[in-house]
This record gives structure tokens, C-alpha cells and sequence, in this order.
């Protein structure tokens, strides 16, 4: 492959990566618009069955098997219990915080990865990743104020049990052995909400409430974008370099941020604005020392 091709696979798996960067953050905003009315738990559940079901017929059709000894592999079940952790968190804290800033504490999941590759895998990392690592989560502690002024405390823990338990699927997915395909872990990732809203449900001791009839919409509409920007992700992935393609699921924050102004009149403060800074770019230095290292082994 030619340089030129390269930068244009490159260009083509960053275009499809604010792509699904749009319909993720899509996903998010429908999530926070019927989280008033639905409970969380009830949310990653309805998630769960419509993800579930639209894969499984994706499955079928492509004729690959639903159940293999591979989806028992420790690491896969590792990864799907982080999945139900996470997708806990995650819409718990959309649900108690603006839109703009769950997505910018969201960001630092790249910066909690290298954190537990270099803790939990040997991986080495040199003083300068460390120190964006330091400086990303630095950026958490200003948009989360803990002098009183910022978001709660139940806000907060449910974020940060997001952005740990999604860093934790991530790392078991890098280890996972390549006989599991990616259609599978998807599969299985997405029956892991249907447990975890369950368990939400009996934890918090919400009462099921019916969805009506605009609420039935939003979550389609949610399970719908969450299919298609994890099909984006994975085609992004596969066009370009990752380490190239990477730095471009950002664009997230960006999208929630407008997304928020348009949908919910959120705007957000100098201390959102700061944190977020801190974070982005000591998530982008990050990528860029990775790809430094790869390139000079």
C-alpha cells in the first residue's frame, strides 16, 4: 500500500469514525430525554433486547453460530460483566448530569486504559504518559468541582464506574483470542445489558413504568443508534491505521455538547470547558506517544 493510500484509508476510517461518534451521541440524547420519565435500569433493559435481537438476526443471517465453546472463554466473560458495569453506570450518569459533561468525563476511558495496561498487563509507559494520565484526570476533578459546587456525589461514582468498568471491556477485548469474532463479542456484549438493567432495577427498586407513546420511540431510537455506531466503529477500525482513526472519537464530546445546547438548553461553564480541555488533550497526547512507541519498537 502506498503512503497516499494509506492517508486516504485513514481519512475514510476517521470520516466513519465521527460517524459513529454522531450516533452514539444521538444515542445519548435520546437516552436523557426518555430517562425522566423511564428508569435506567429499564433503559439499558429495553437497550439490551433491541440491540440483542437486531445482532441476532445479523448472526443468523450470516449464518454464524449464536453459541460457540469461544463465548466462555474468561477473558470474554471478563469482558461482558465490565460491559454490564459499565452500561449501568454510563446511563445512570446521563441521567443525573448535563449531556455535554458525561460525555467529556466519558473521554477519559482512553487515559483509564493506559492506567490498567500498564497496572494490570506489564505494559510499560514512560513518564510522559503518565503524566497526561495525571493531567486527564486532573480535568475530571475540575468539572467535577468536589469543593461543593459541581455535580453530585451519586454523579459522579456513576460515571467513573463507567469509565473504569468500559476501560476493563476494552483491555479484556485487546486479549481476547482472535477465534472470537467481532460479531460475537458484539452479540454477547449486548445480552450482557438485559442482566445488568435487571439487576439496576432490583438494586435502585424502580417500579416498571410503562413507556408511552412517544417513550417507545426514544427507545428505539436509542437501541437503533447503538447498533449502528458500534457497526460504524468496527468498519472505521478496519478501513485505517487505529492509532490514526482513534484521536477522532472526540468528535463525541463535540456532538453532545451541541446536541445538549439544541435538545435540553444546556450550556456549558468555564469549568466544563477547562476539565474538558484537560482531558482531550491529555487523551491526544496519549495516542500520540502510543503511535510514537509503535513505530519505534
Amino acid at each position: 500500500m502506498t503512503p497516499a493510500d494509506l492517508t486516504r484509508d485513514n481519512l475514510r476510517g476517521g470520516l466513519l469514525m465521527v460517524a459513529a461518534m454522531a450516533a452514539f451521541a444521538i444515542e445519548d440524547m435520546l437516552v436523557k430525554a426518555v430517562g425522566g420519565r423511564v428508569p435506567p435500569g429499564q433503559i439499558i433493559l429495553a437497550i439490551g433486547i433491541g440491540s440483542t435481537l437486531v445482532l441476532g438476526l445479523i448472526a443468523l443471517r450470516q449464518r454464524h453460530p449464536l453459541v460457540t465453546r469461544a463465548v466462555l472463554h474468561p477473558l470474554v466473560i471478563v469482558r461482558n460483566l465490565a460491559e454490564m458495569s459499565g452500561s449501568a453506570g454510563f446511563i445512570t450518569a446521563l441521567t443525573l448530569m448535563p449531556l455535554g459533561t458525561a460525555s467529556a468525563l466519558h473521554q477519559t476511558m482512553p487515559l483509564a486504559m493506559t492506567l490498567g495496561a500498564a497496572v494490570f498487563l506489564g505494559e510499560k509507559v514512560g513518564w510522559r504518559r503518565w503524566a497526561a494520565v495525571a493531567a486527564g484526570f486532573l480535568g475530571v476533578l475540575v468539572i467535577l468541582r468536589p469543593t461543593g459546587d459541581g455535580l453530585s456525589a451519586a454523579a459522579a461514582a456513576a460515571s467513573m464506574t463507567a469509565v473504569f468498568s468500559l476501560a476493563v471491556r476494552d483491555l479484556a477485548t485487546r486479549k481476547v483470542a482472535g477465534a472470537v469474532s467481532s460479531l460475537s463479542l458484539a452479540l454477547w456484549g449486548s445480552v450482557s445489558f438485559i442482566p445488568s438493567g435487571l439487576i439496576l432495577m432490583g438494586v435502585t427498586g424502580s417500579p416498571w413504568m410503562m413507556p408511552q407513546g412517544l417513550d417507545w420511540a426514544l427507545l428505539a431510537g436509542v437501541a437503533g443508534m447503538g447498533v449502528t455506531g458500534y457497526w460504524l466503529m468496527v468498519v472505521a477500525t478496519r478501513v485505517g491505521e487505529v492509532s490514526a482513526i482513534m484521536p477522532y472519537r472526540y468528535s463525541r464530546l463535540v456532538f453532545a455538547m451541541v446536541l445538549g445546547w439544541l435538545a435540553f438548553r444546556e450550556m456549558p461553564d468555564t469549568w466544563m470547558l477547562a476539565g474538558s480541555a484537560l482531558i482531550v488533550g491529555s487523551g491526544l497526547y496519549t495516542f500520540v506517544r502510543e503511535r510514537y512507541h509503535a513505530f519505534h519498537k
